[in-house]
């Protein structure tokens, strides 16, 4: 750890190995939180090394304020978190305060309410998910790091540098599975490529071994209906950025999404995008930088994608006015701050009582 405990303002627990949604959150906002001034610093496994790591053995500071904070603020996003947070607060009494992160979209179980109803501070990531809260919280969207995604600068960009045939590409990404709507993507390319000759499709994403038979019943249509070269399953690619950056529009098919970053990515990539309305999508587009259309409903997302596929000058405009969207809106550091607001509004708090 970098900064010895006594400074330590915030800690960002996660308790979990494998990489998801939750810990790319969390690799992509400390950096930028710390660069803002922020004392924070991770707890657990399956996080790059550069980032400051609190130990199990620094645990026992925790029983002492720090030196410029009436507490420590410990912000959870999954039911472990809120667990490990609530035995340390209200058993151990530890100097902490507990704020937690809700993405889902569905109701809570039981529990899950139970624990929701101790913590001290809420943020929902978007409107949609703030819904299904029964107590105060704050609307705080993800943001994009739009160093990171960014439009073509170079012709490696550029469609031409992927040797793949035609003159445009649509595509998507995410792995290969029916939550993800993959078959709905590859249902609208089936039908629609042979009326625009023009453009190709790429998937990326990785298929785990419970969907490898749904892949291959994807390929198999793709086969029968004599598009294999131009229906193309990229698999997990190196850098996804690149592709983005090729694509003249981004489609995000999803039957369900928790909120849903890959649209964000595409448009900070200055990509016209159609979204179902899974996740956080319908709360991130507006109608000159894509189409949103009904989750699961195929035949509206085929009509969306045709739109744009009939008029390329048109993916050309929404994804410029999508770039501007997106970097006045849903920069990295606009989430950092809010969240960081809501930080204070827990200190402010706790100092006056």
């Amino acid at each position: 750890m970098r900064d010895p405990l006594s400074s330590v303002e915030v800690i960002a627990p996660n308790f979990k190995r494998k990489l998801s949604g939750v810990t790319s959150t969390i690799v992509q906002l400390v950096p930028v939180q710390r660069a803002q001034g922020l004392k924070i610093v991770t707890m657990g496994p399956g996080l790059p090394a550069d980032l400051p790591n609190m130990g199990w053995l620094s645990l026992p500071g925790l029983w002492f304020r720090p030196k410029n904070r009436p507490f420590r603020i410990w912000h959870a996003r999954r039911n472990i978190e809120m667990i490990a947070g609530i035995v340390m607060r209200h058993v151990l009494r530890m100097k902490l305060e507990l704020l937690f992160t809700s993405a889902a979209q569905r109701d809570h179980r039981p529990f899950t309410k139970w624990l929701i109803r101790r913590m001290h501070g809420v943020i929902a990531t978007s409107g949609k998910s703030g819904s299904f809260l029964q107590v105060p919280h704050t609307v705080i969207m993800h943001g994009v790091d739009t160093e990171r995604f960014h439009p073509p600068r170079d012709e490696e960009d550029r469609f031409a540098a992927s040797g793949l045939p035609g003159r445009y590409l649509v595509g998507c990404s995410g792995r290969i599975r029916p939550s993800k709507g993959t078959d709905l993507f590859v249902d609208a390319m089936i039908n629609l490529l042979p009326q625009y000759p023009d453009w190709t499709a790429v998937m990326t994403g990785r298929t785990t071994v419970e969907y490898r038979s749904f892949e291959q019943g994807l390929r198999d249509r793709i086969m029968k209906a004599g598009l294999q070269d131009r229906i193309i399953f990229l698999g997990e690619v190196p850098d996804v950025r690149i592709w983005y950056r090729r694509m003249a529009l981004y489609v995000a098919p999803s039957r369900n999404e928790g909120f849903g970053l890959t649209p964000l990515e595409a448009m900070a990539s200055q990509t016209a995008v159609v979204a179902s309305d899974a996740g956080a999508y319908s709360e991130m587009i507006e109608p000159e930088t894509g189409i949103v259309v009904p989750a699961g409903n195929g035949p509206a997302l085929e009509q969306a994608v045709a739109c744009y596929l009939a008029d390329p000058a048109l993916c050309e405009e929404a994804g410029k006015l999508a770039l501007v969207h997106v970097s006045r809106n849903f920069p990295l550091q606009k989430e950092a701050e809010r969240i960081r607001e809501v930080y204070e509004q827990l200190f402010a708090r706790g100092s006056r009582s």
